[in-house]
């Protein structure tokens, strides 16, 4: 498995209420939760993201409540990948579970831009900066993790859809 796309970098401390702003919680839709993704960080995200991109930040991603809302919209959007430096708990376990690739790699988060061209394995780890001629050693996907992932999400993986 891998994805391939343009880079959306953000800083330090994204959390889910700028990834997802709660005054759209009333929806569970996820189109609909696509359409407000990062708006409050970035009111062109949604504009500009094409399927496949990928999002990059630094330090402690997805931070705030645990609402599955923010990896959803992230997905719905689009988004094949998101990189940080750390991801807040939580959400990394949101991701998982609907099916979200989340890499922790702190050189890739120093080391890719906004707009950069990256390319990641999950199955070496390897994230491939295009632009840069560059490449970062993140953590493999193990292949349970994989198969979620294939699978679009844990509930999937267990009842045996796309697995």
């Amino acid at each position: 498995m891998q994805a391939k796309g343009r880079v959306f970098k953000y800083g330090d401390n994204v959390d889910t209420d700028v990834i997802i702003p709660a005054r759209y919680l009333n929806s569970s839709d996820p189109a609909e939760l696509a359409t407000h993704c990062m708006e409050d960080i970035d009111k062109e995200f949604v504009n500009k993201v094409s399927k496949g991109d990928i999002i990059v930040a630094d330090k402690n991603f997805g931070c705030g409540s645990s609402r599955e809302h923010a990896p959803i919209a992230i997905k719905a959007a689009g988004v094949s990948c998101v990189i940080a430096e750390t991801f807040a708990r939580i959400f990394y376990r949101n991701a998982i579970n609907i099916g979200l690739p989340i890499i922790e790699c702190p050189q890739a988060s120093k080391g890719i831009e906004n707009g950069d061209e990256v390319e990641v394995d999950f199955d070496s780890g390897i994230i491939y900066n295009r632009t840069k001629g560059t490449e970062f050693k993140g953590q493999a996907f193990p292949e349970f993790m994989q198969k979620i992932i294939k699978a679009e999400g844990l509930v999937n993986y267990i009842n045996g859809q796309n697995a």
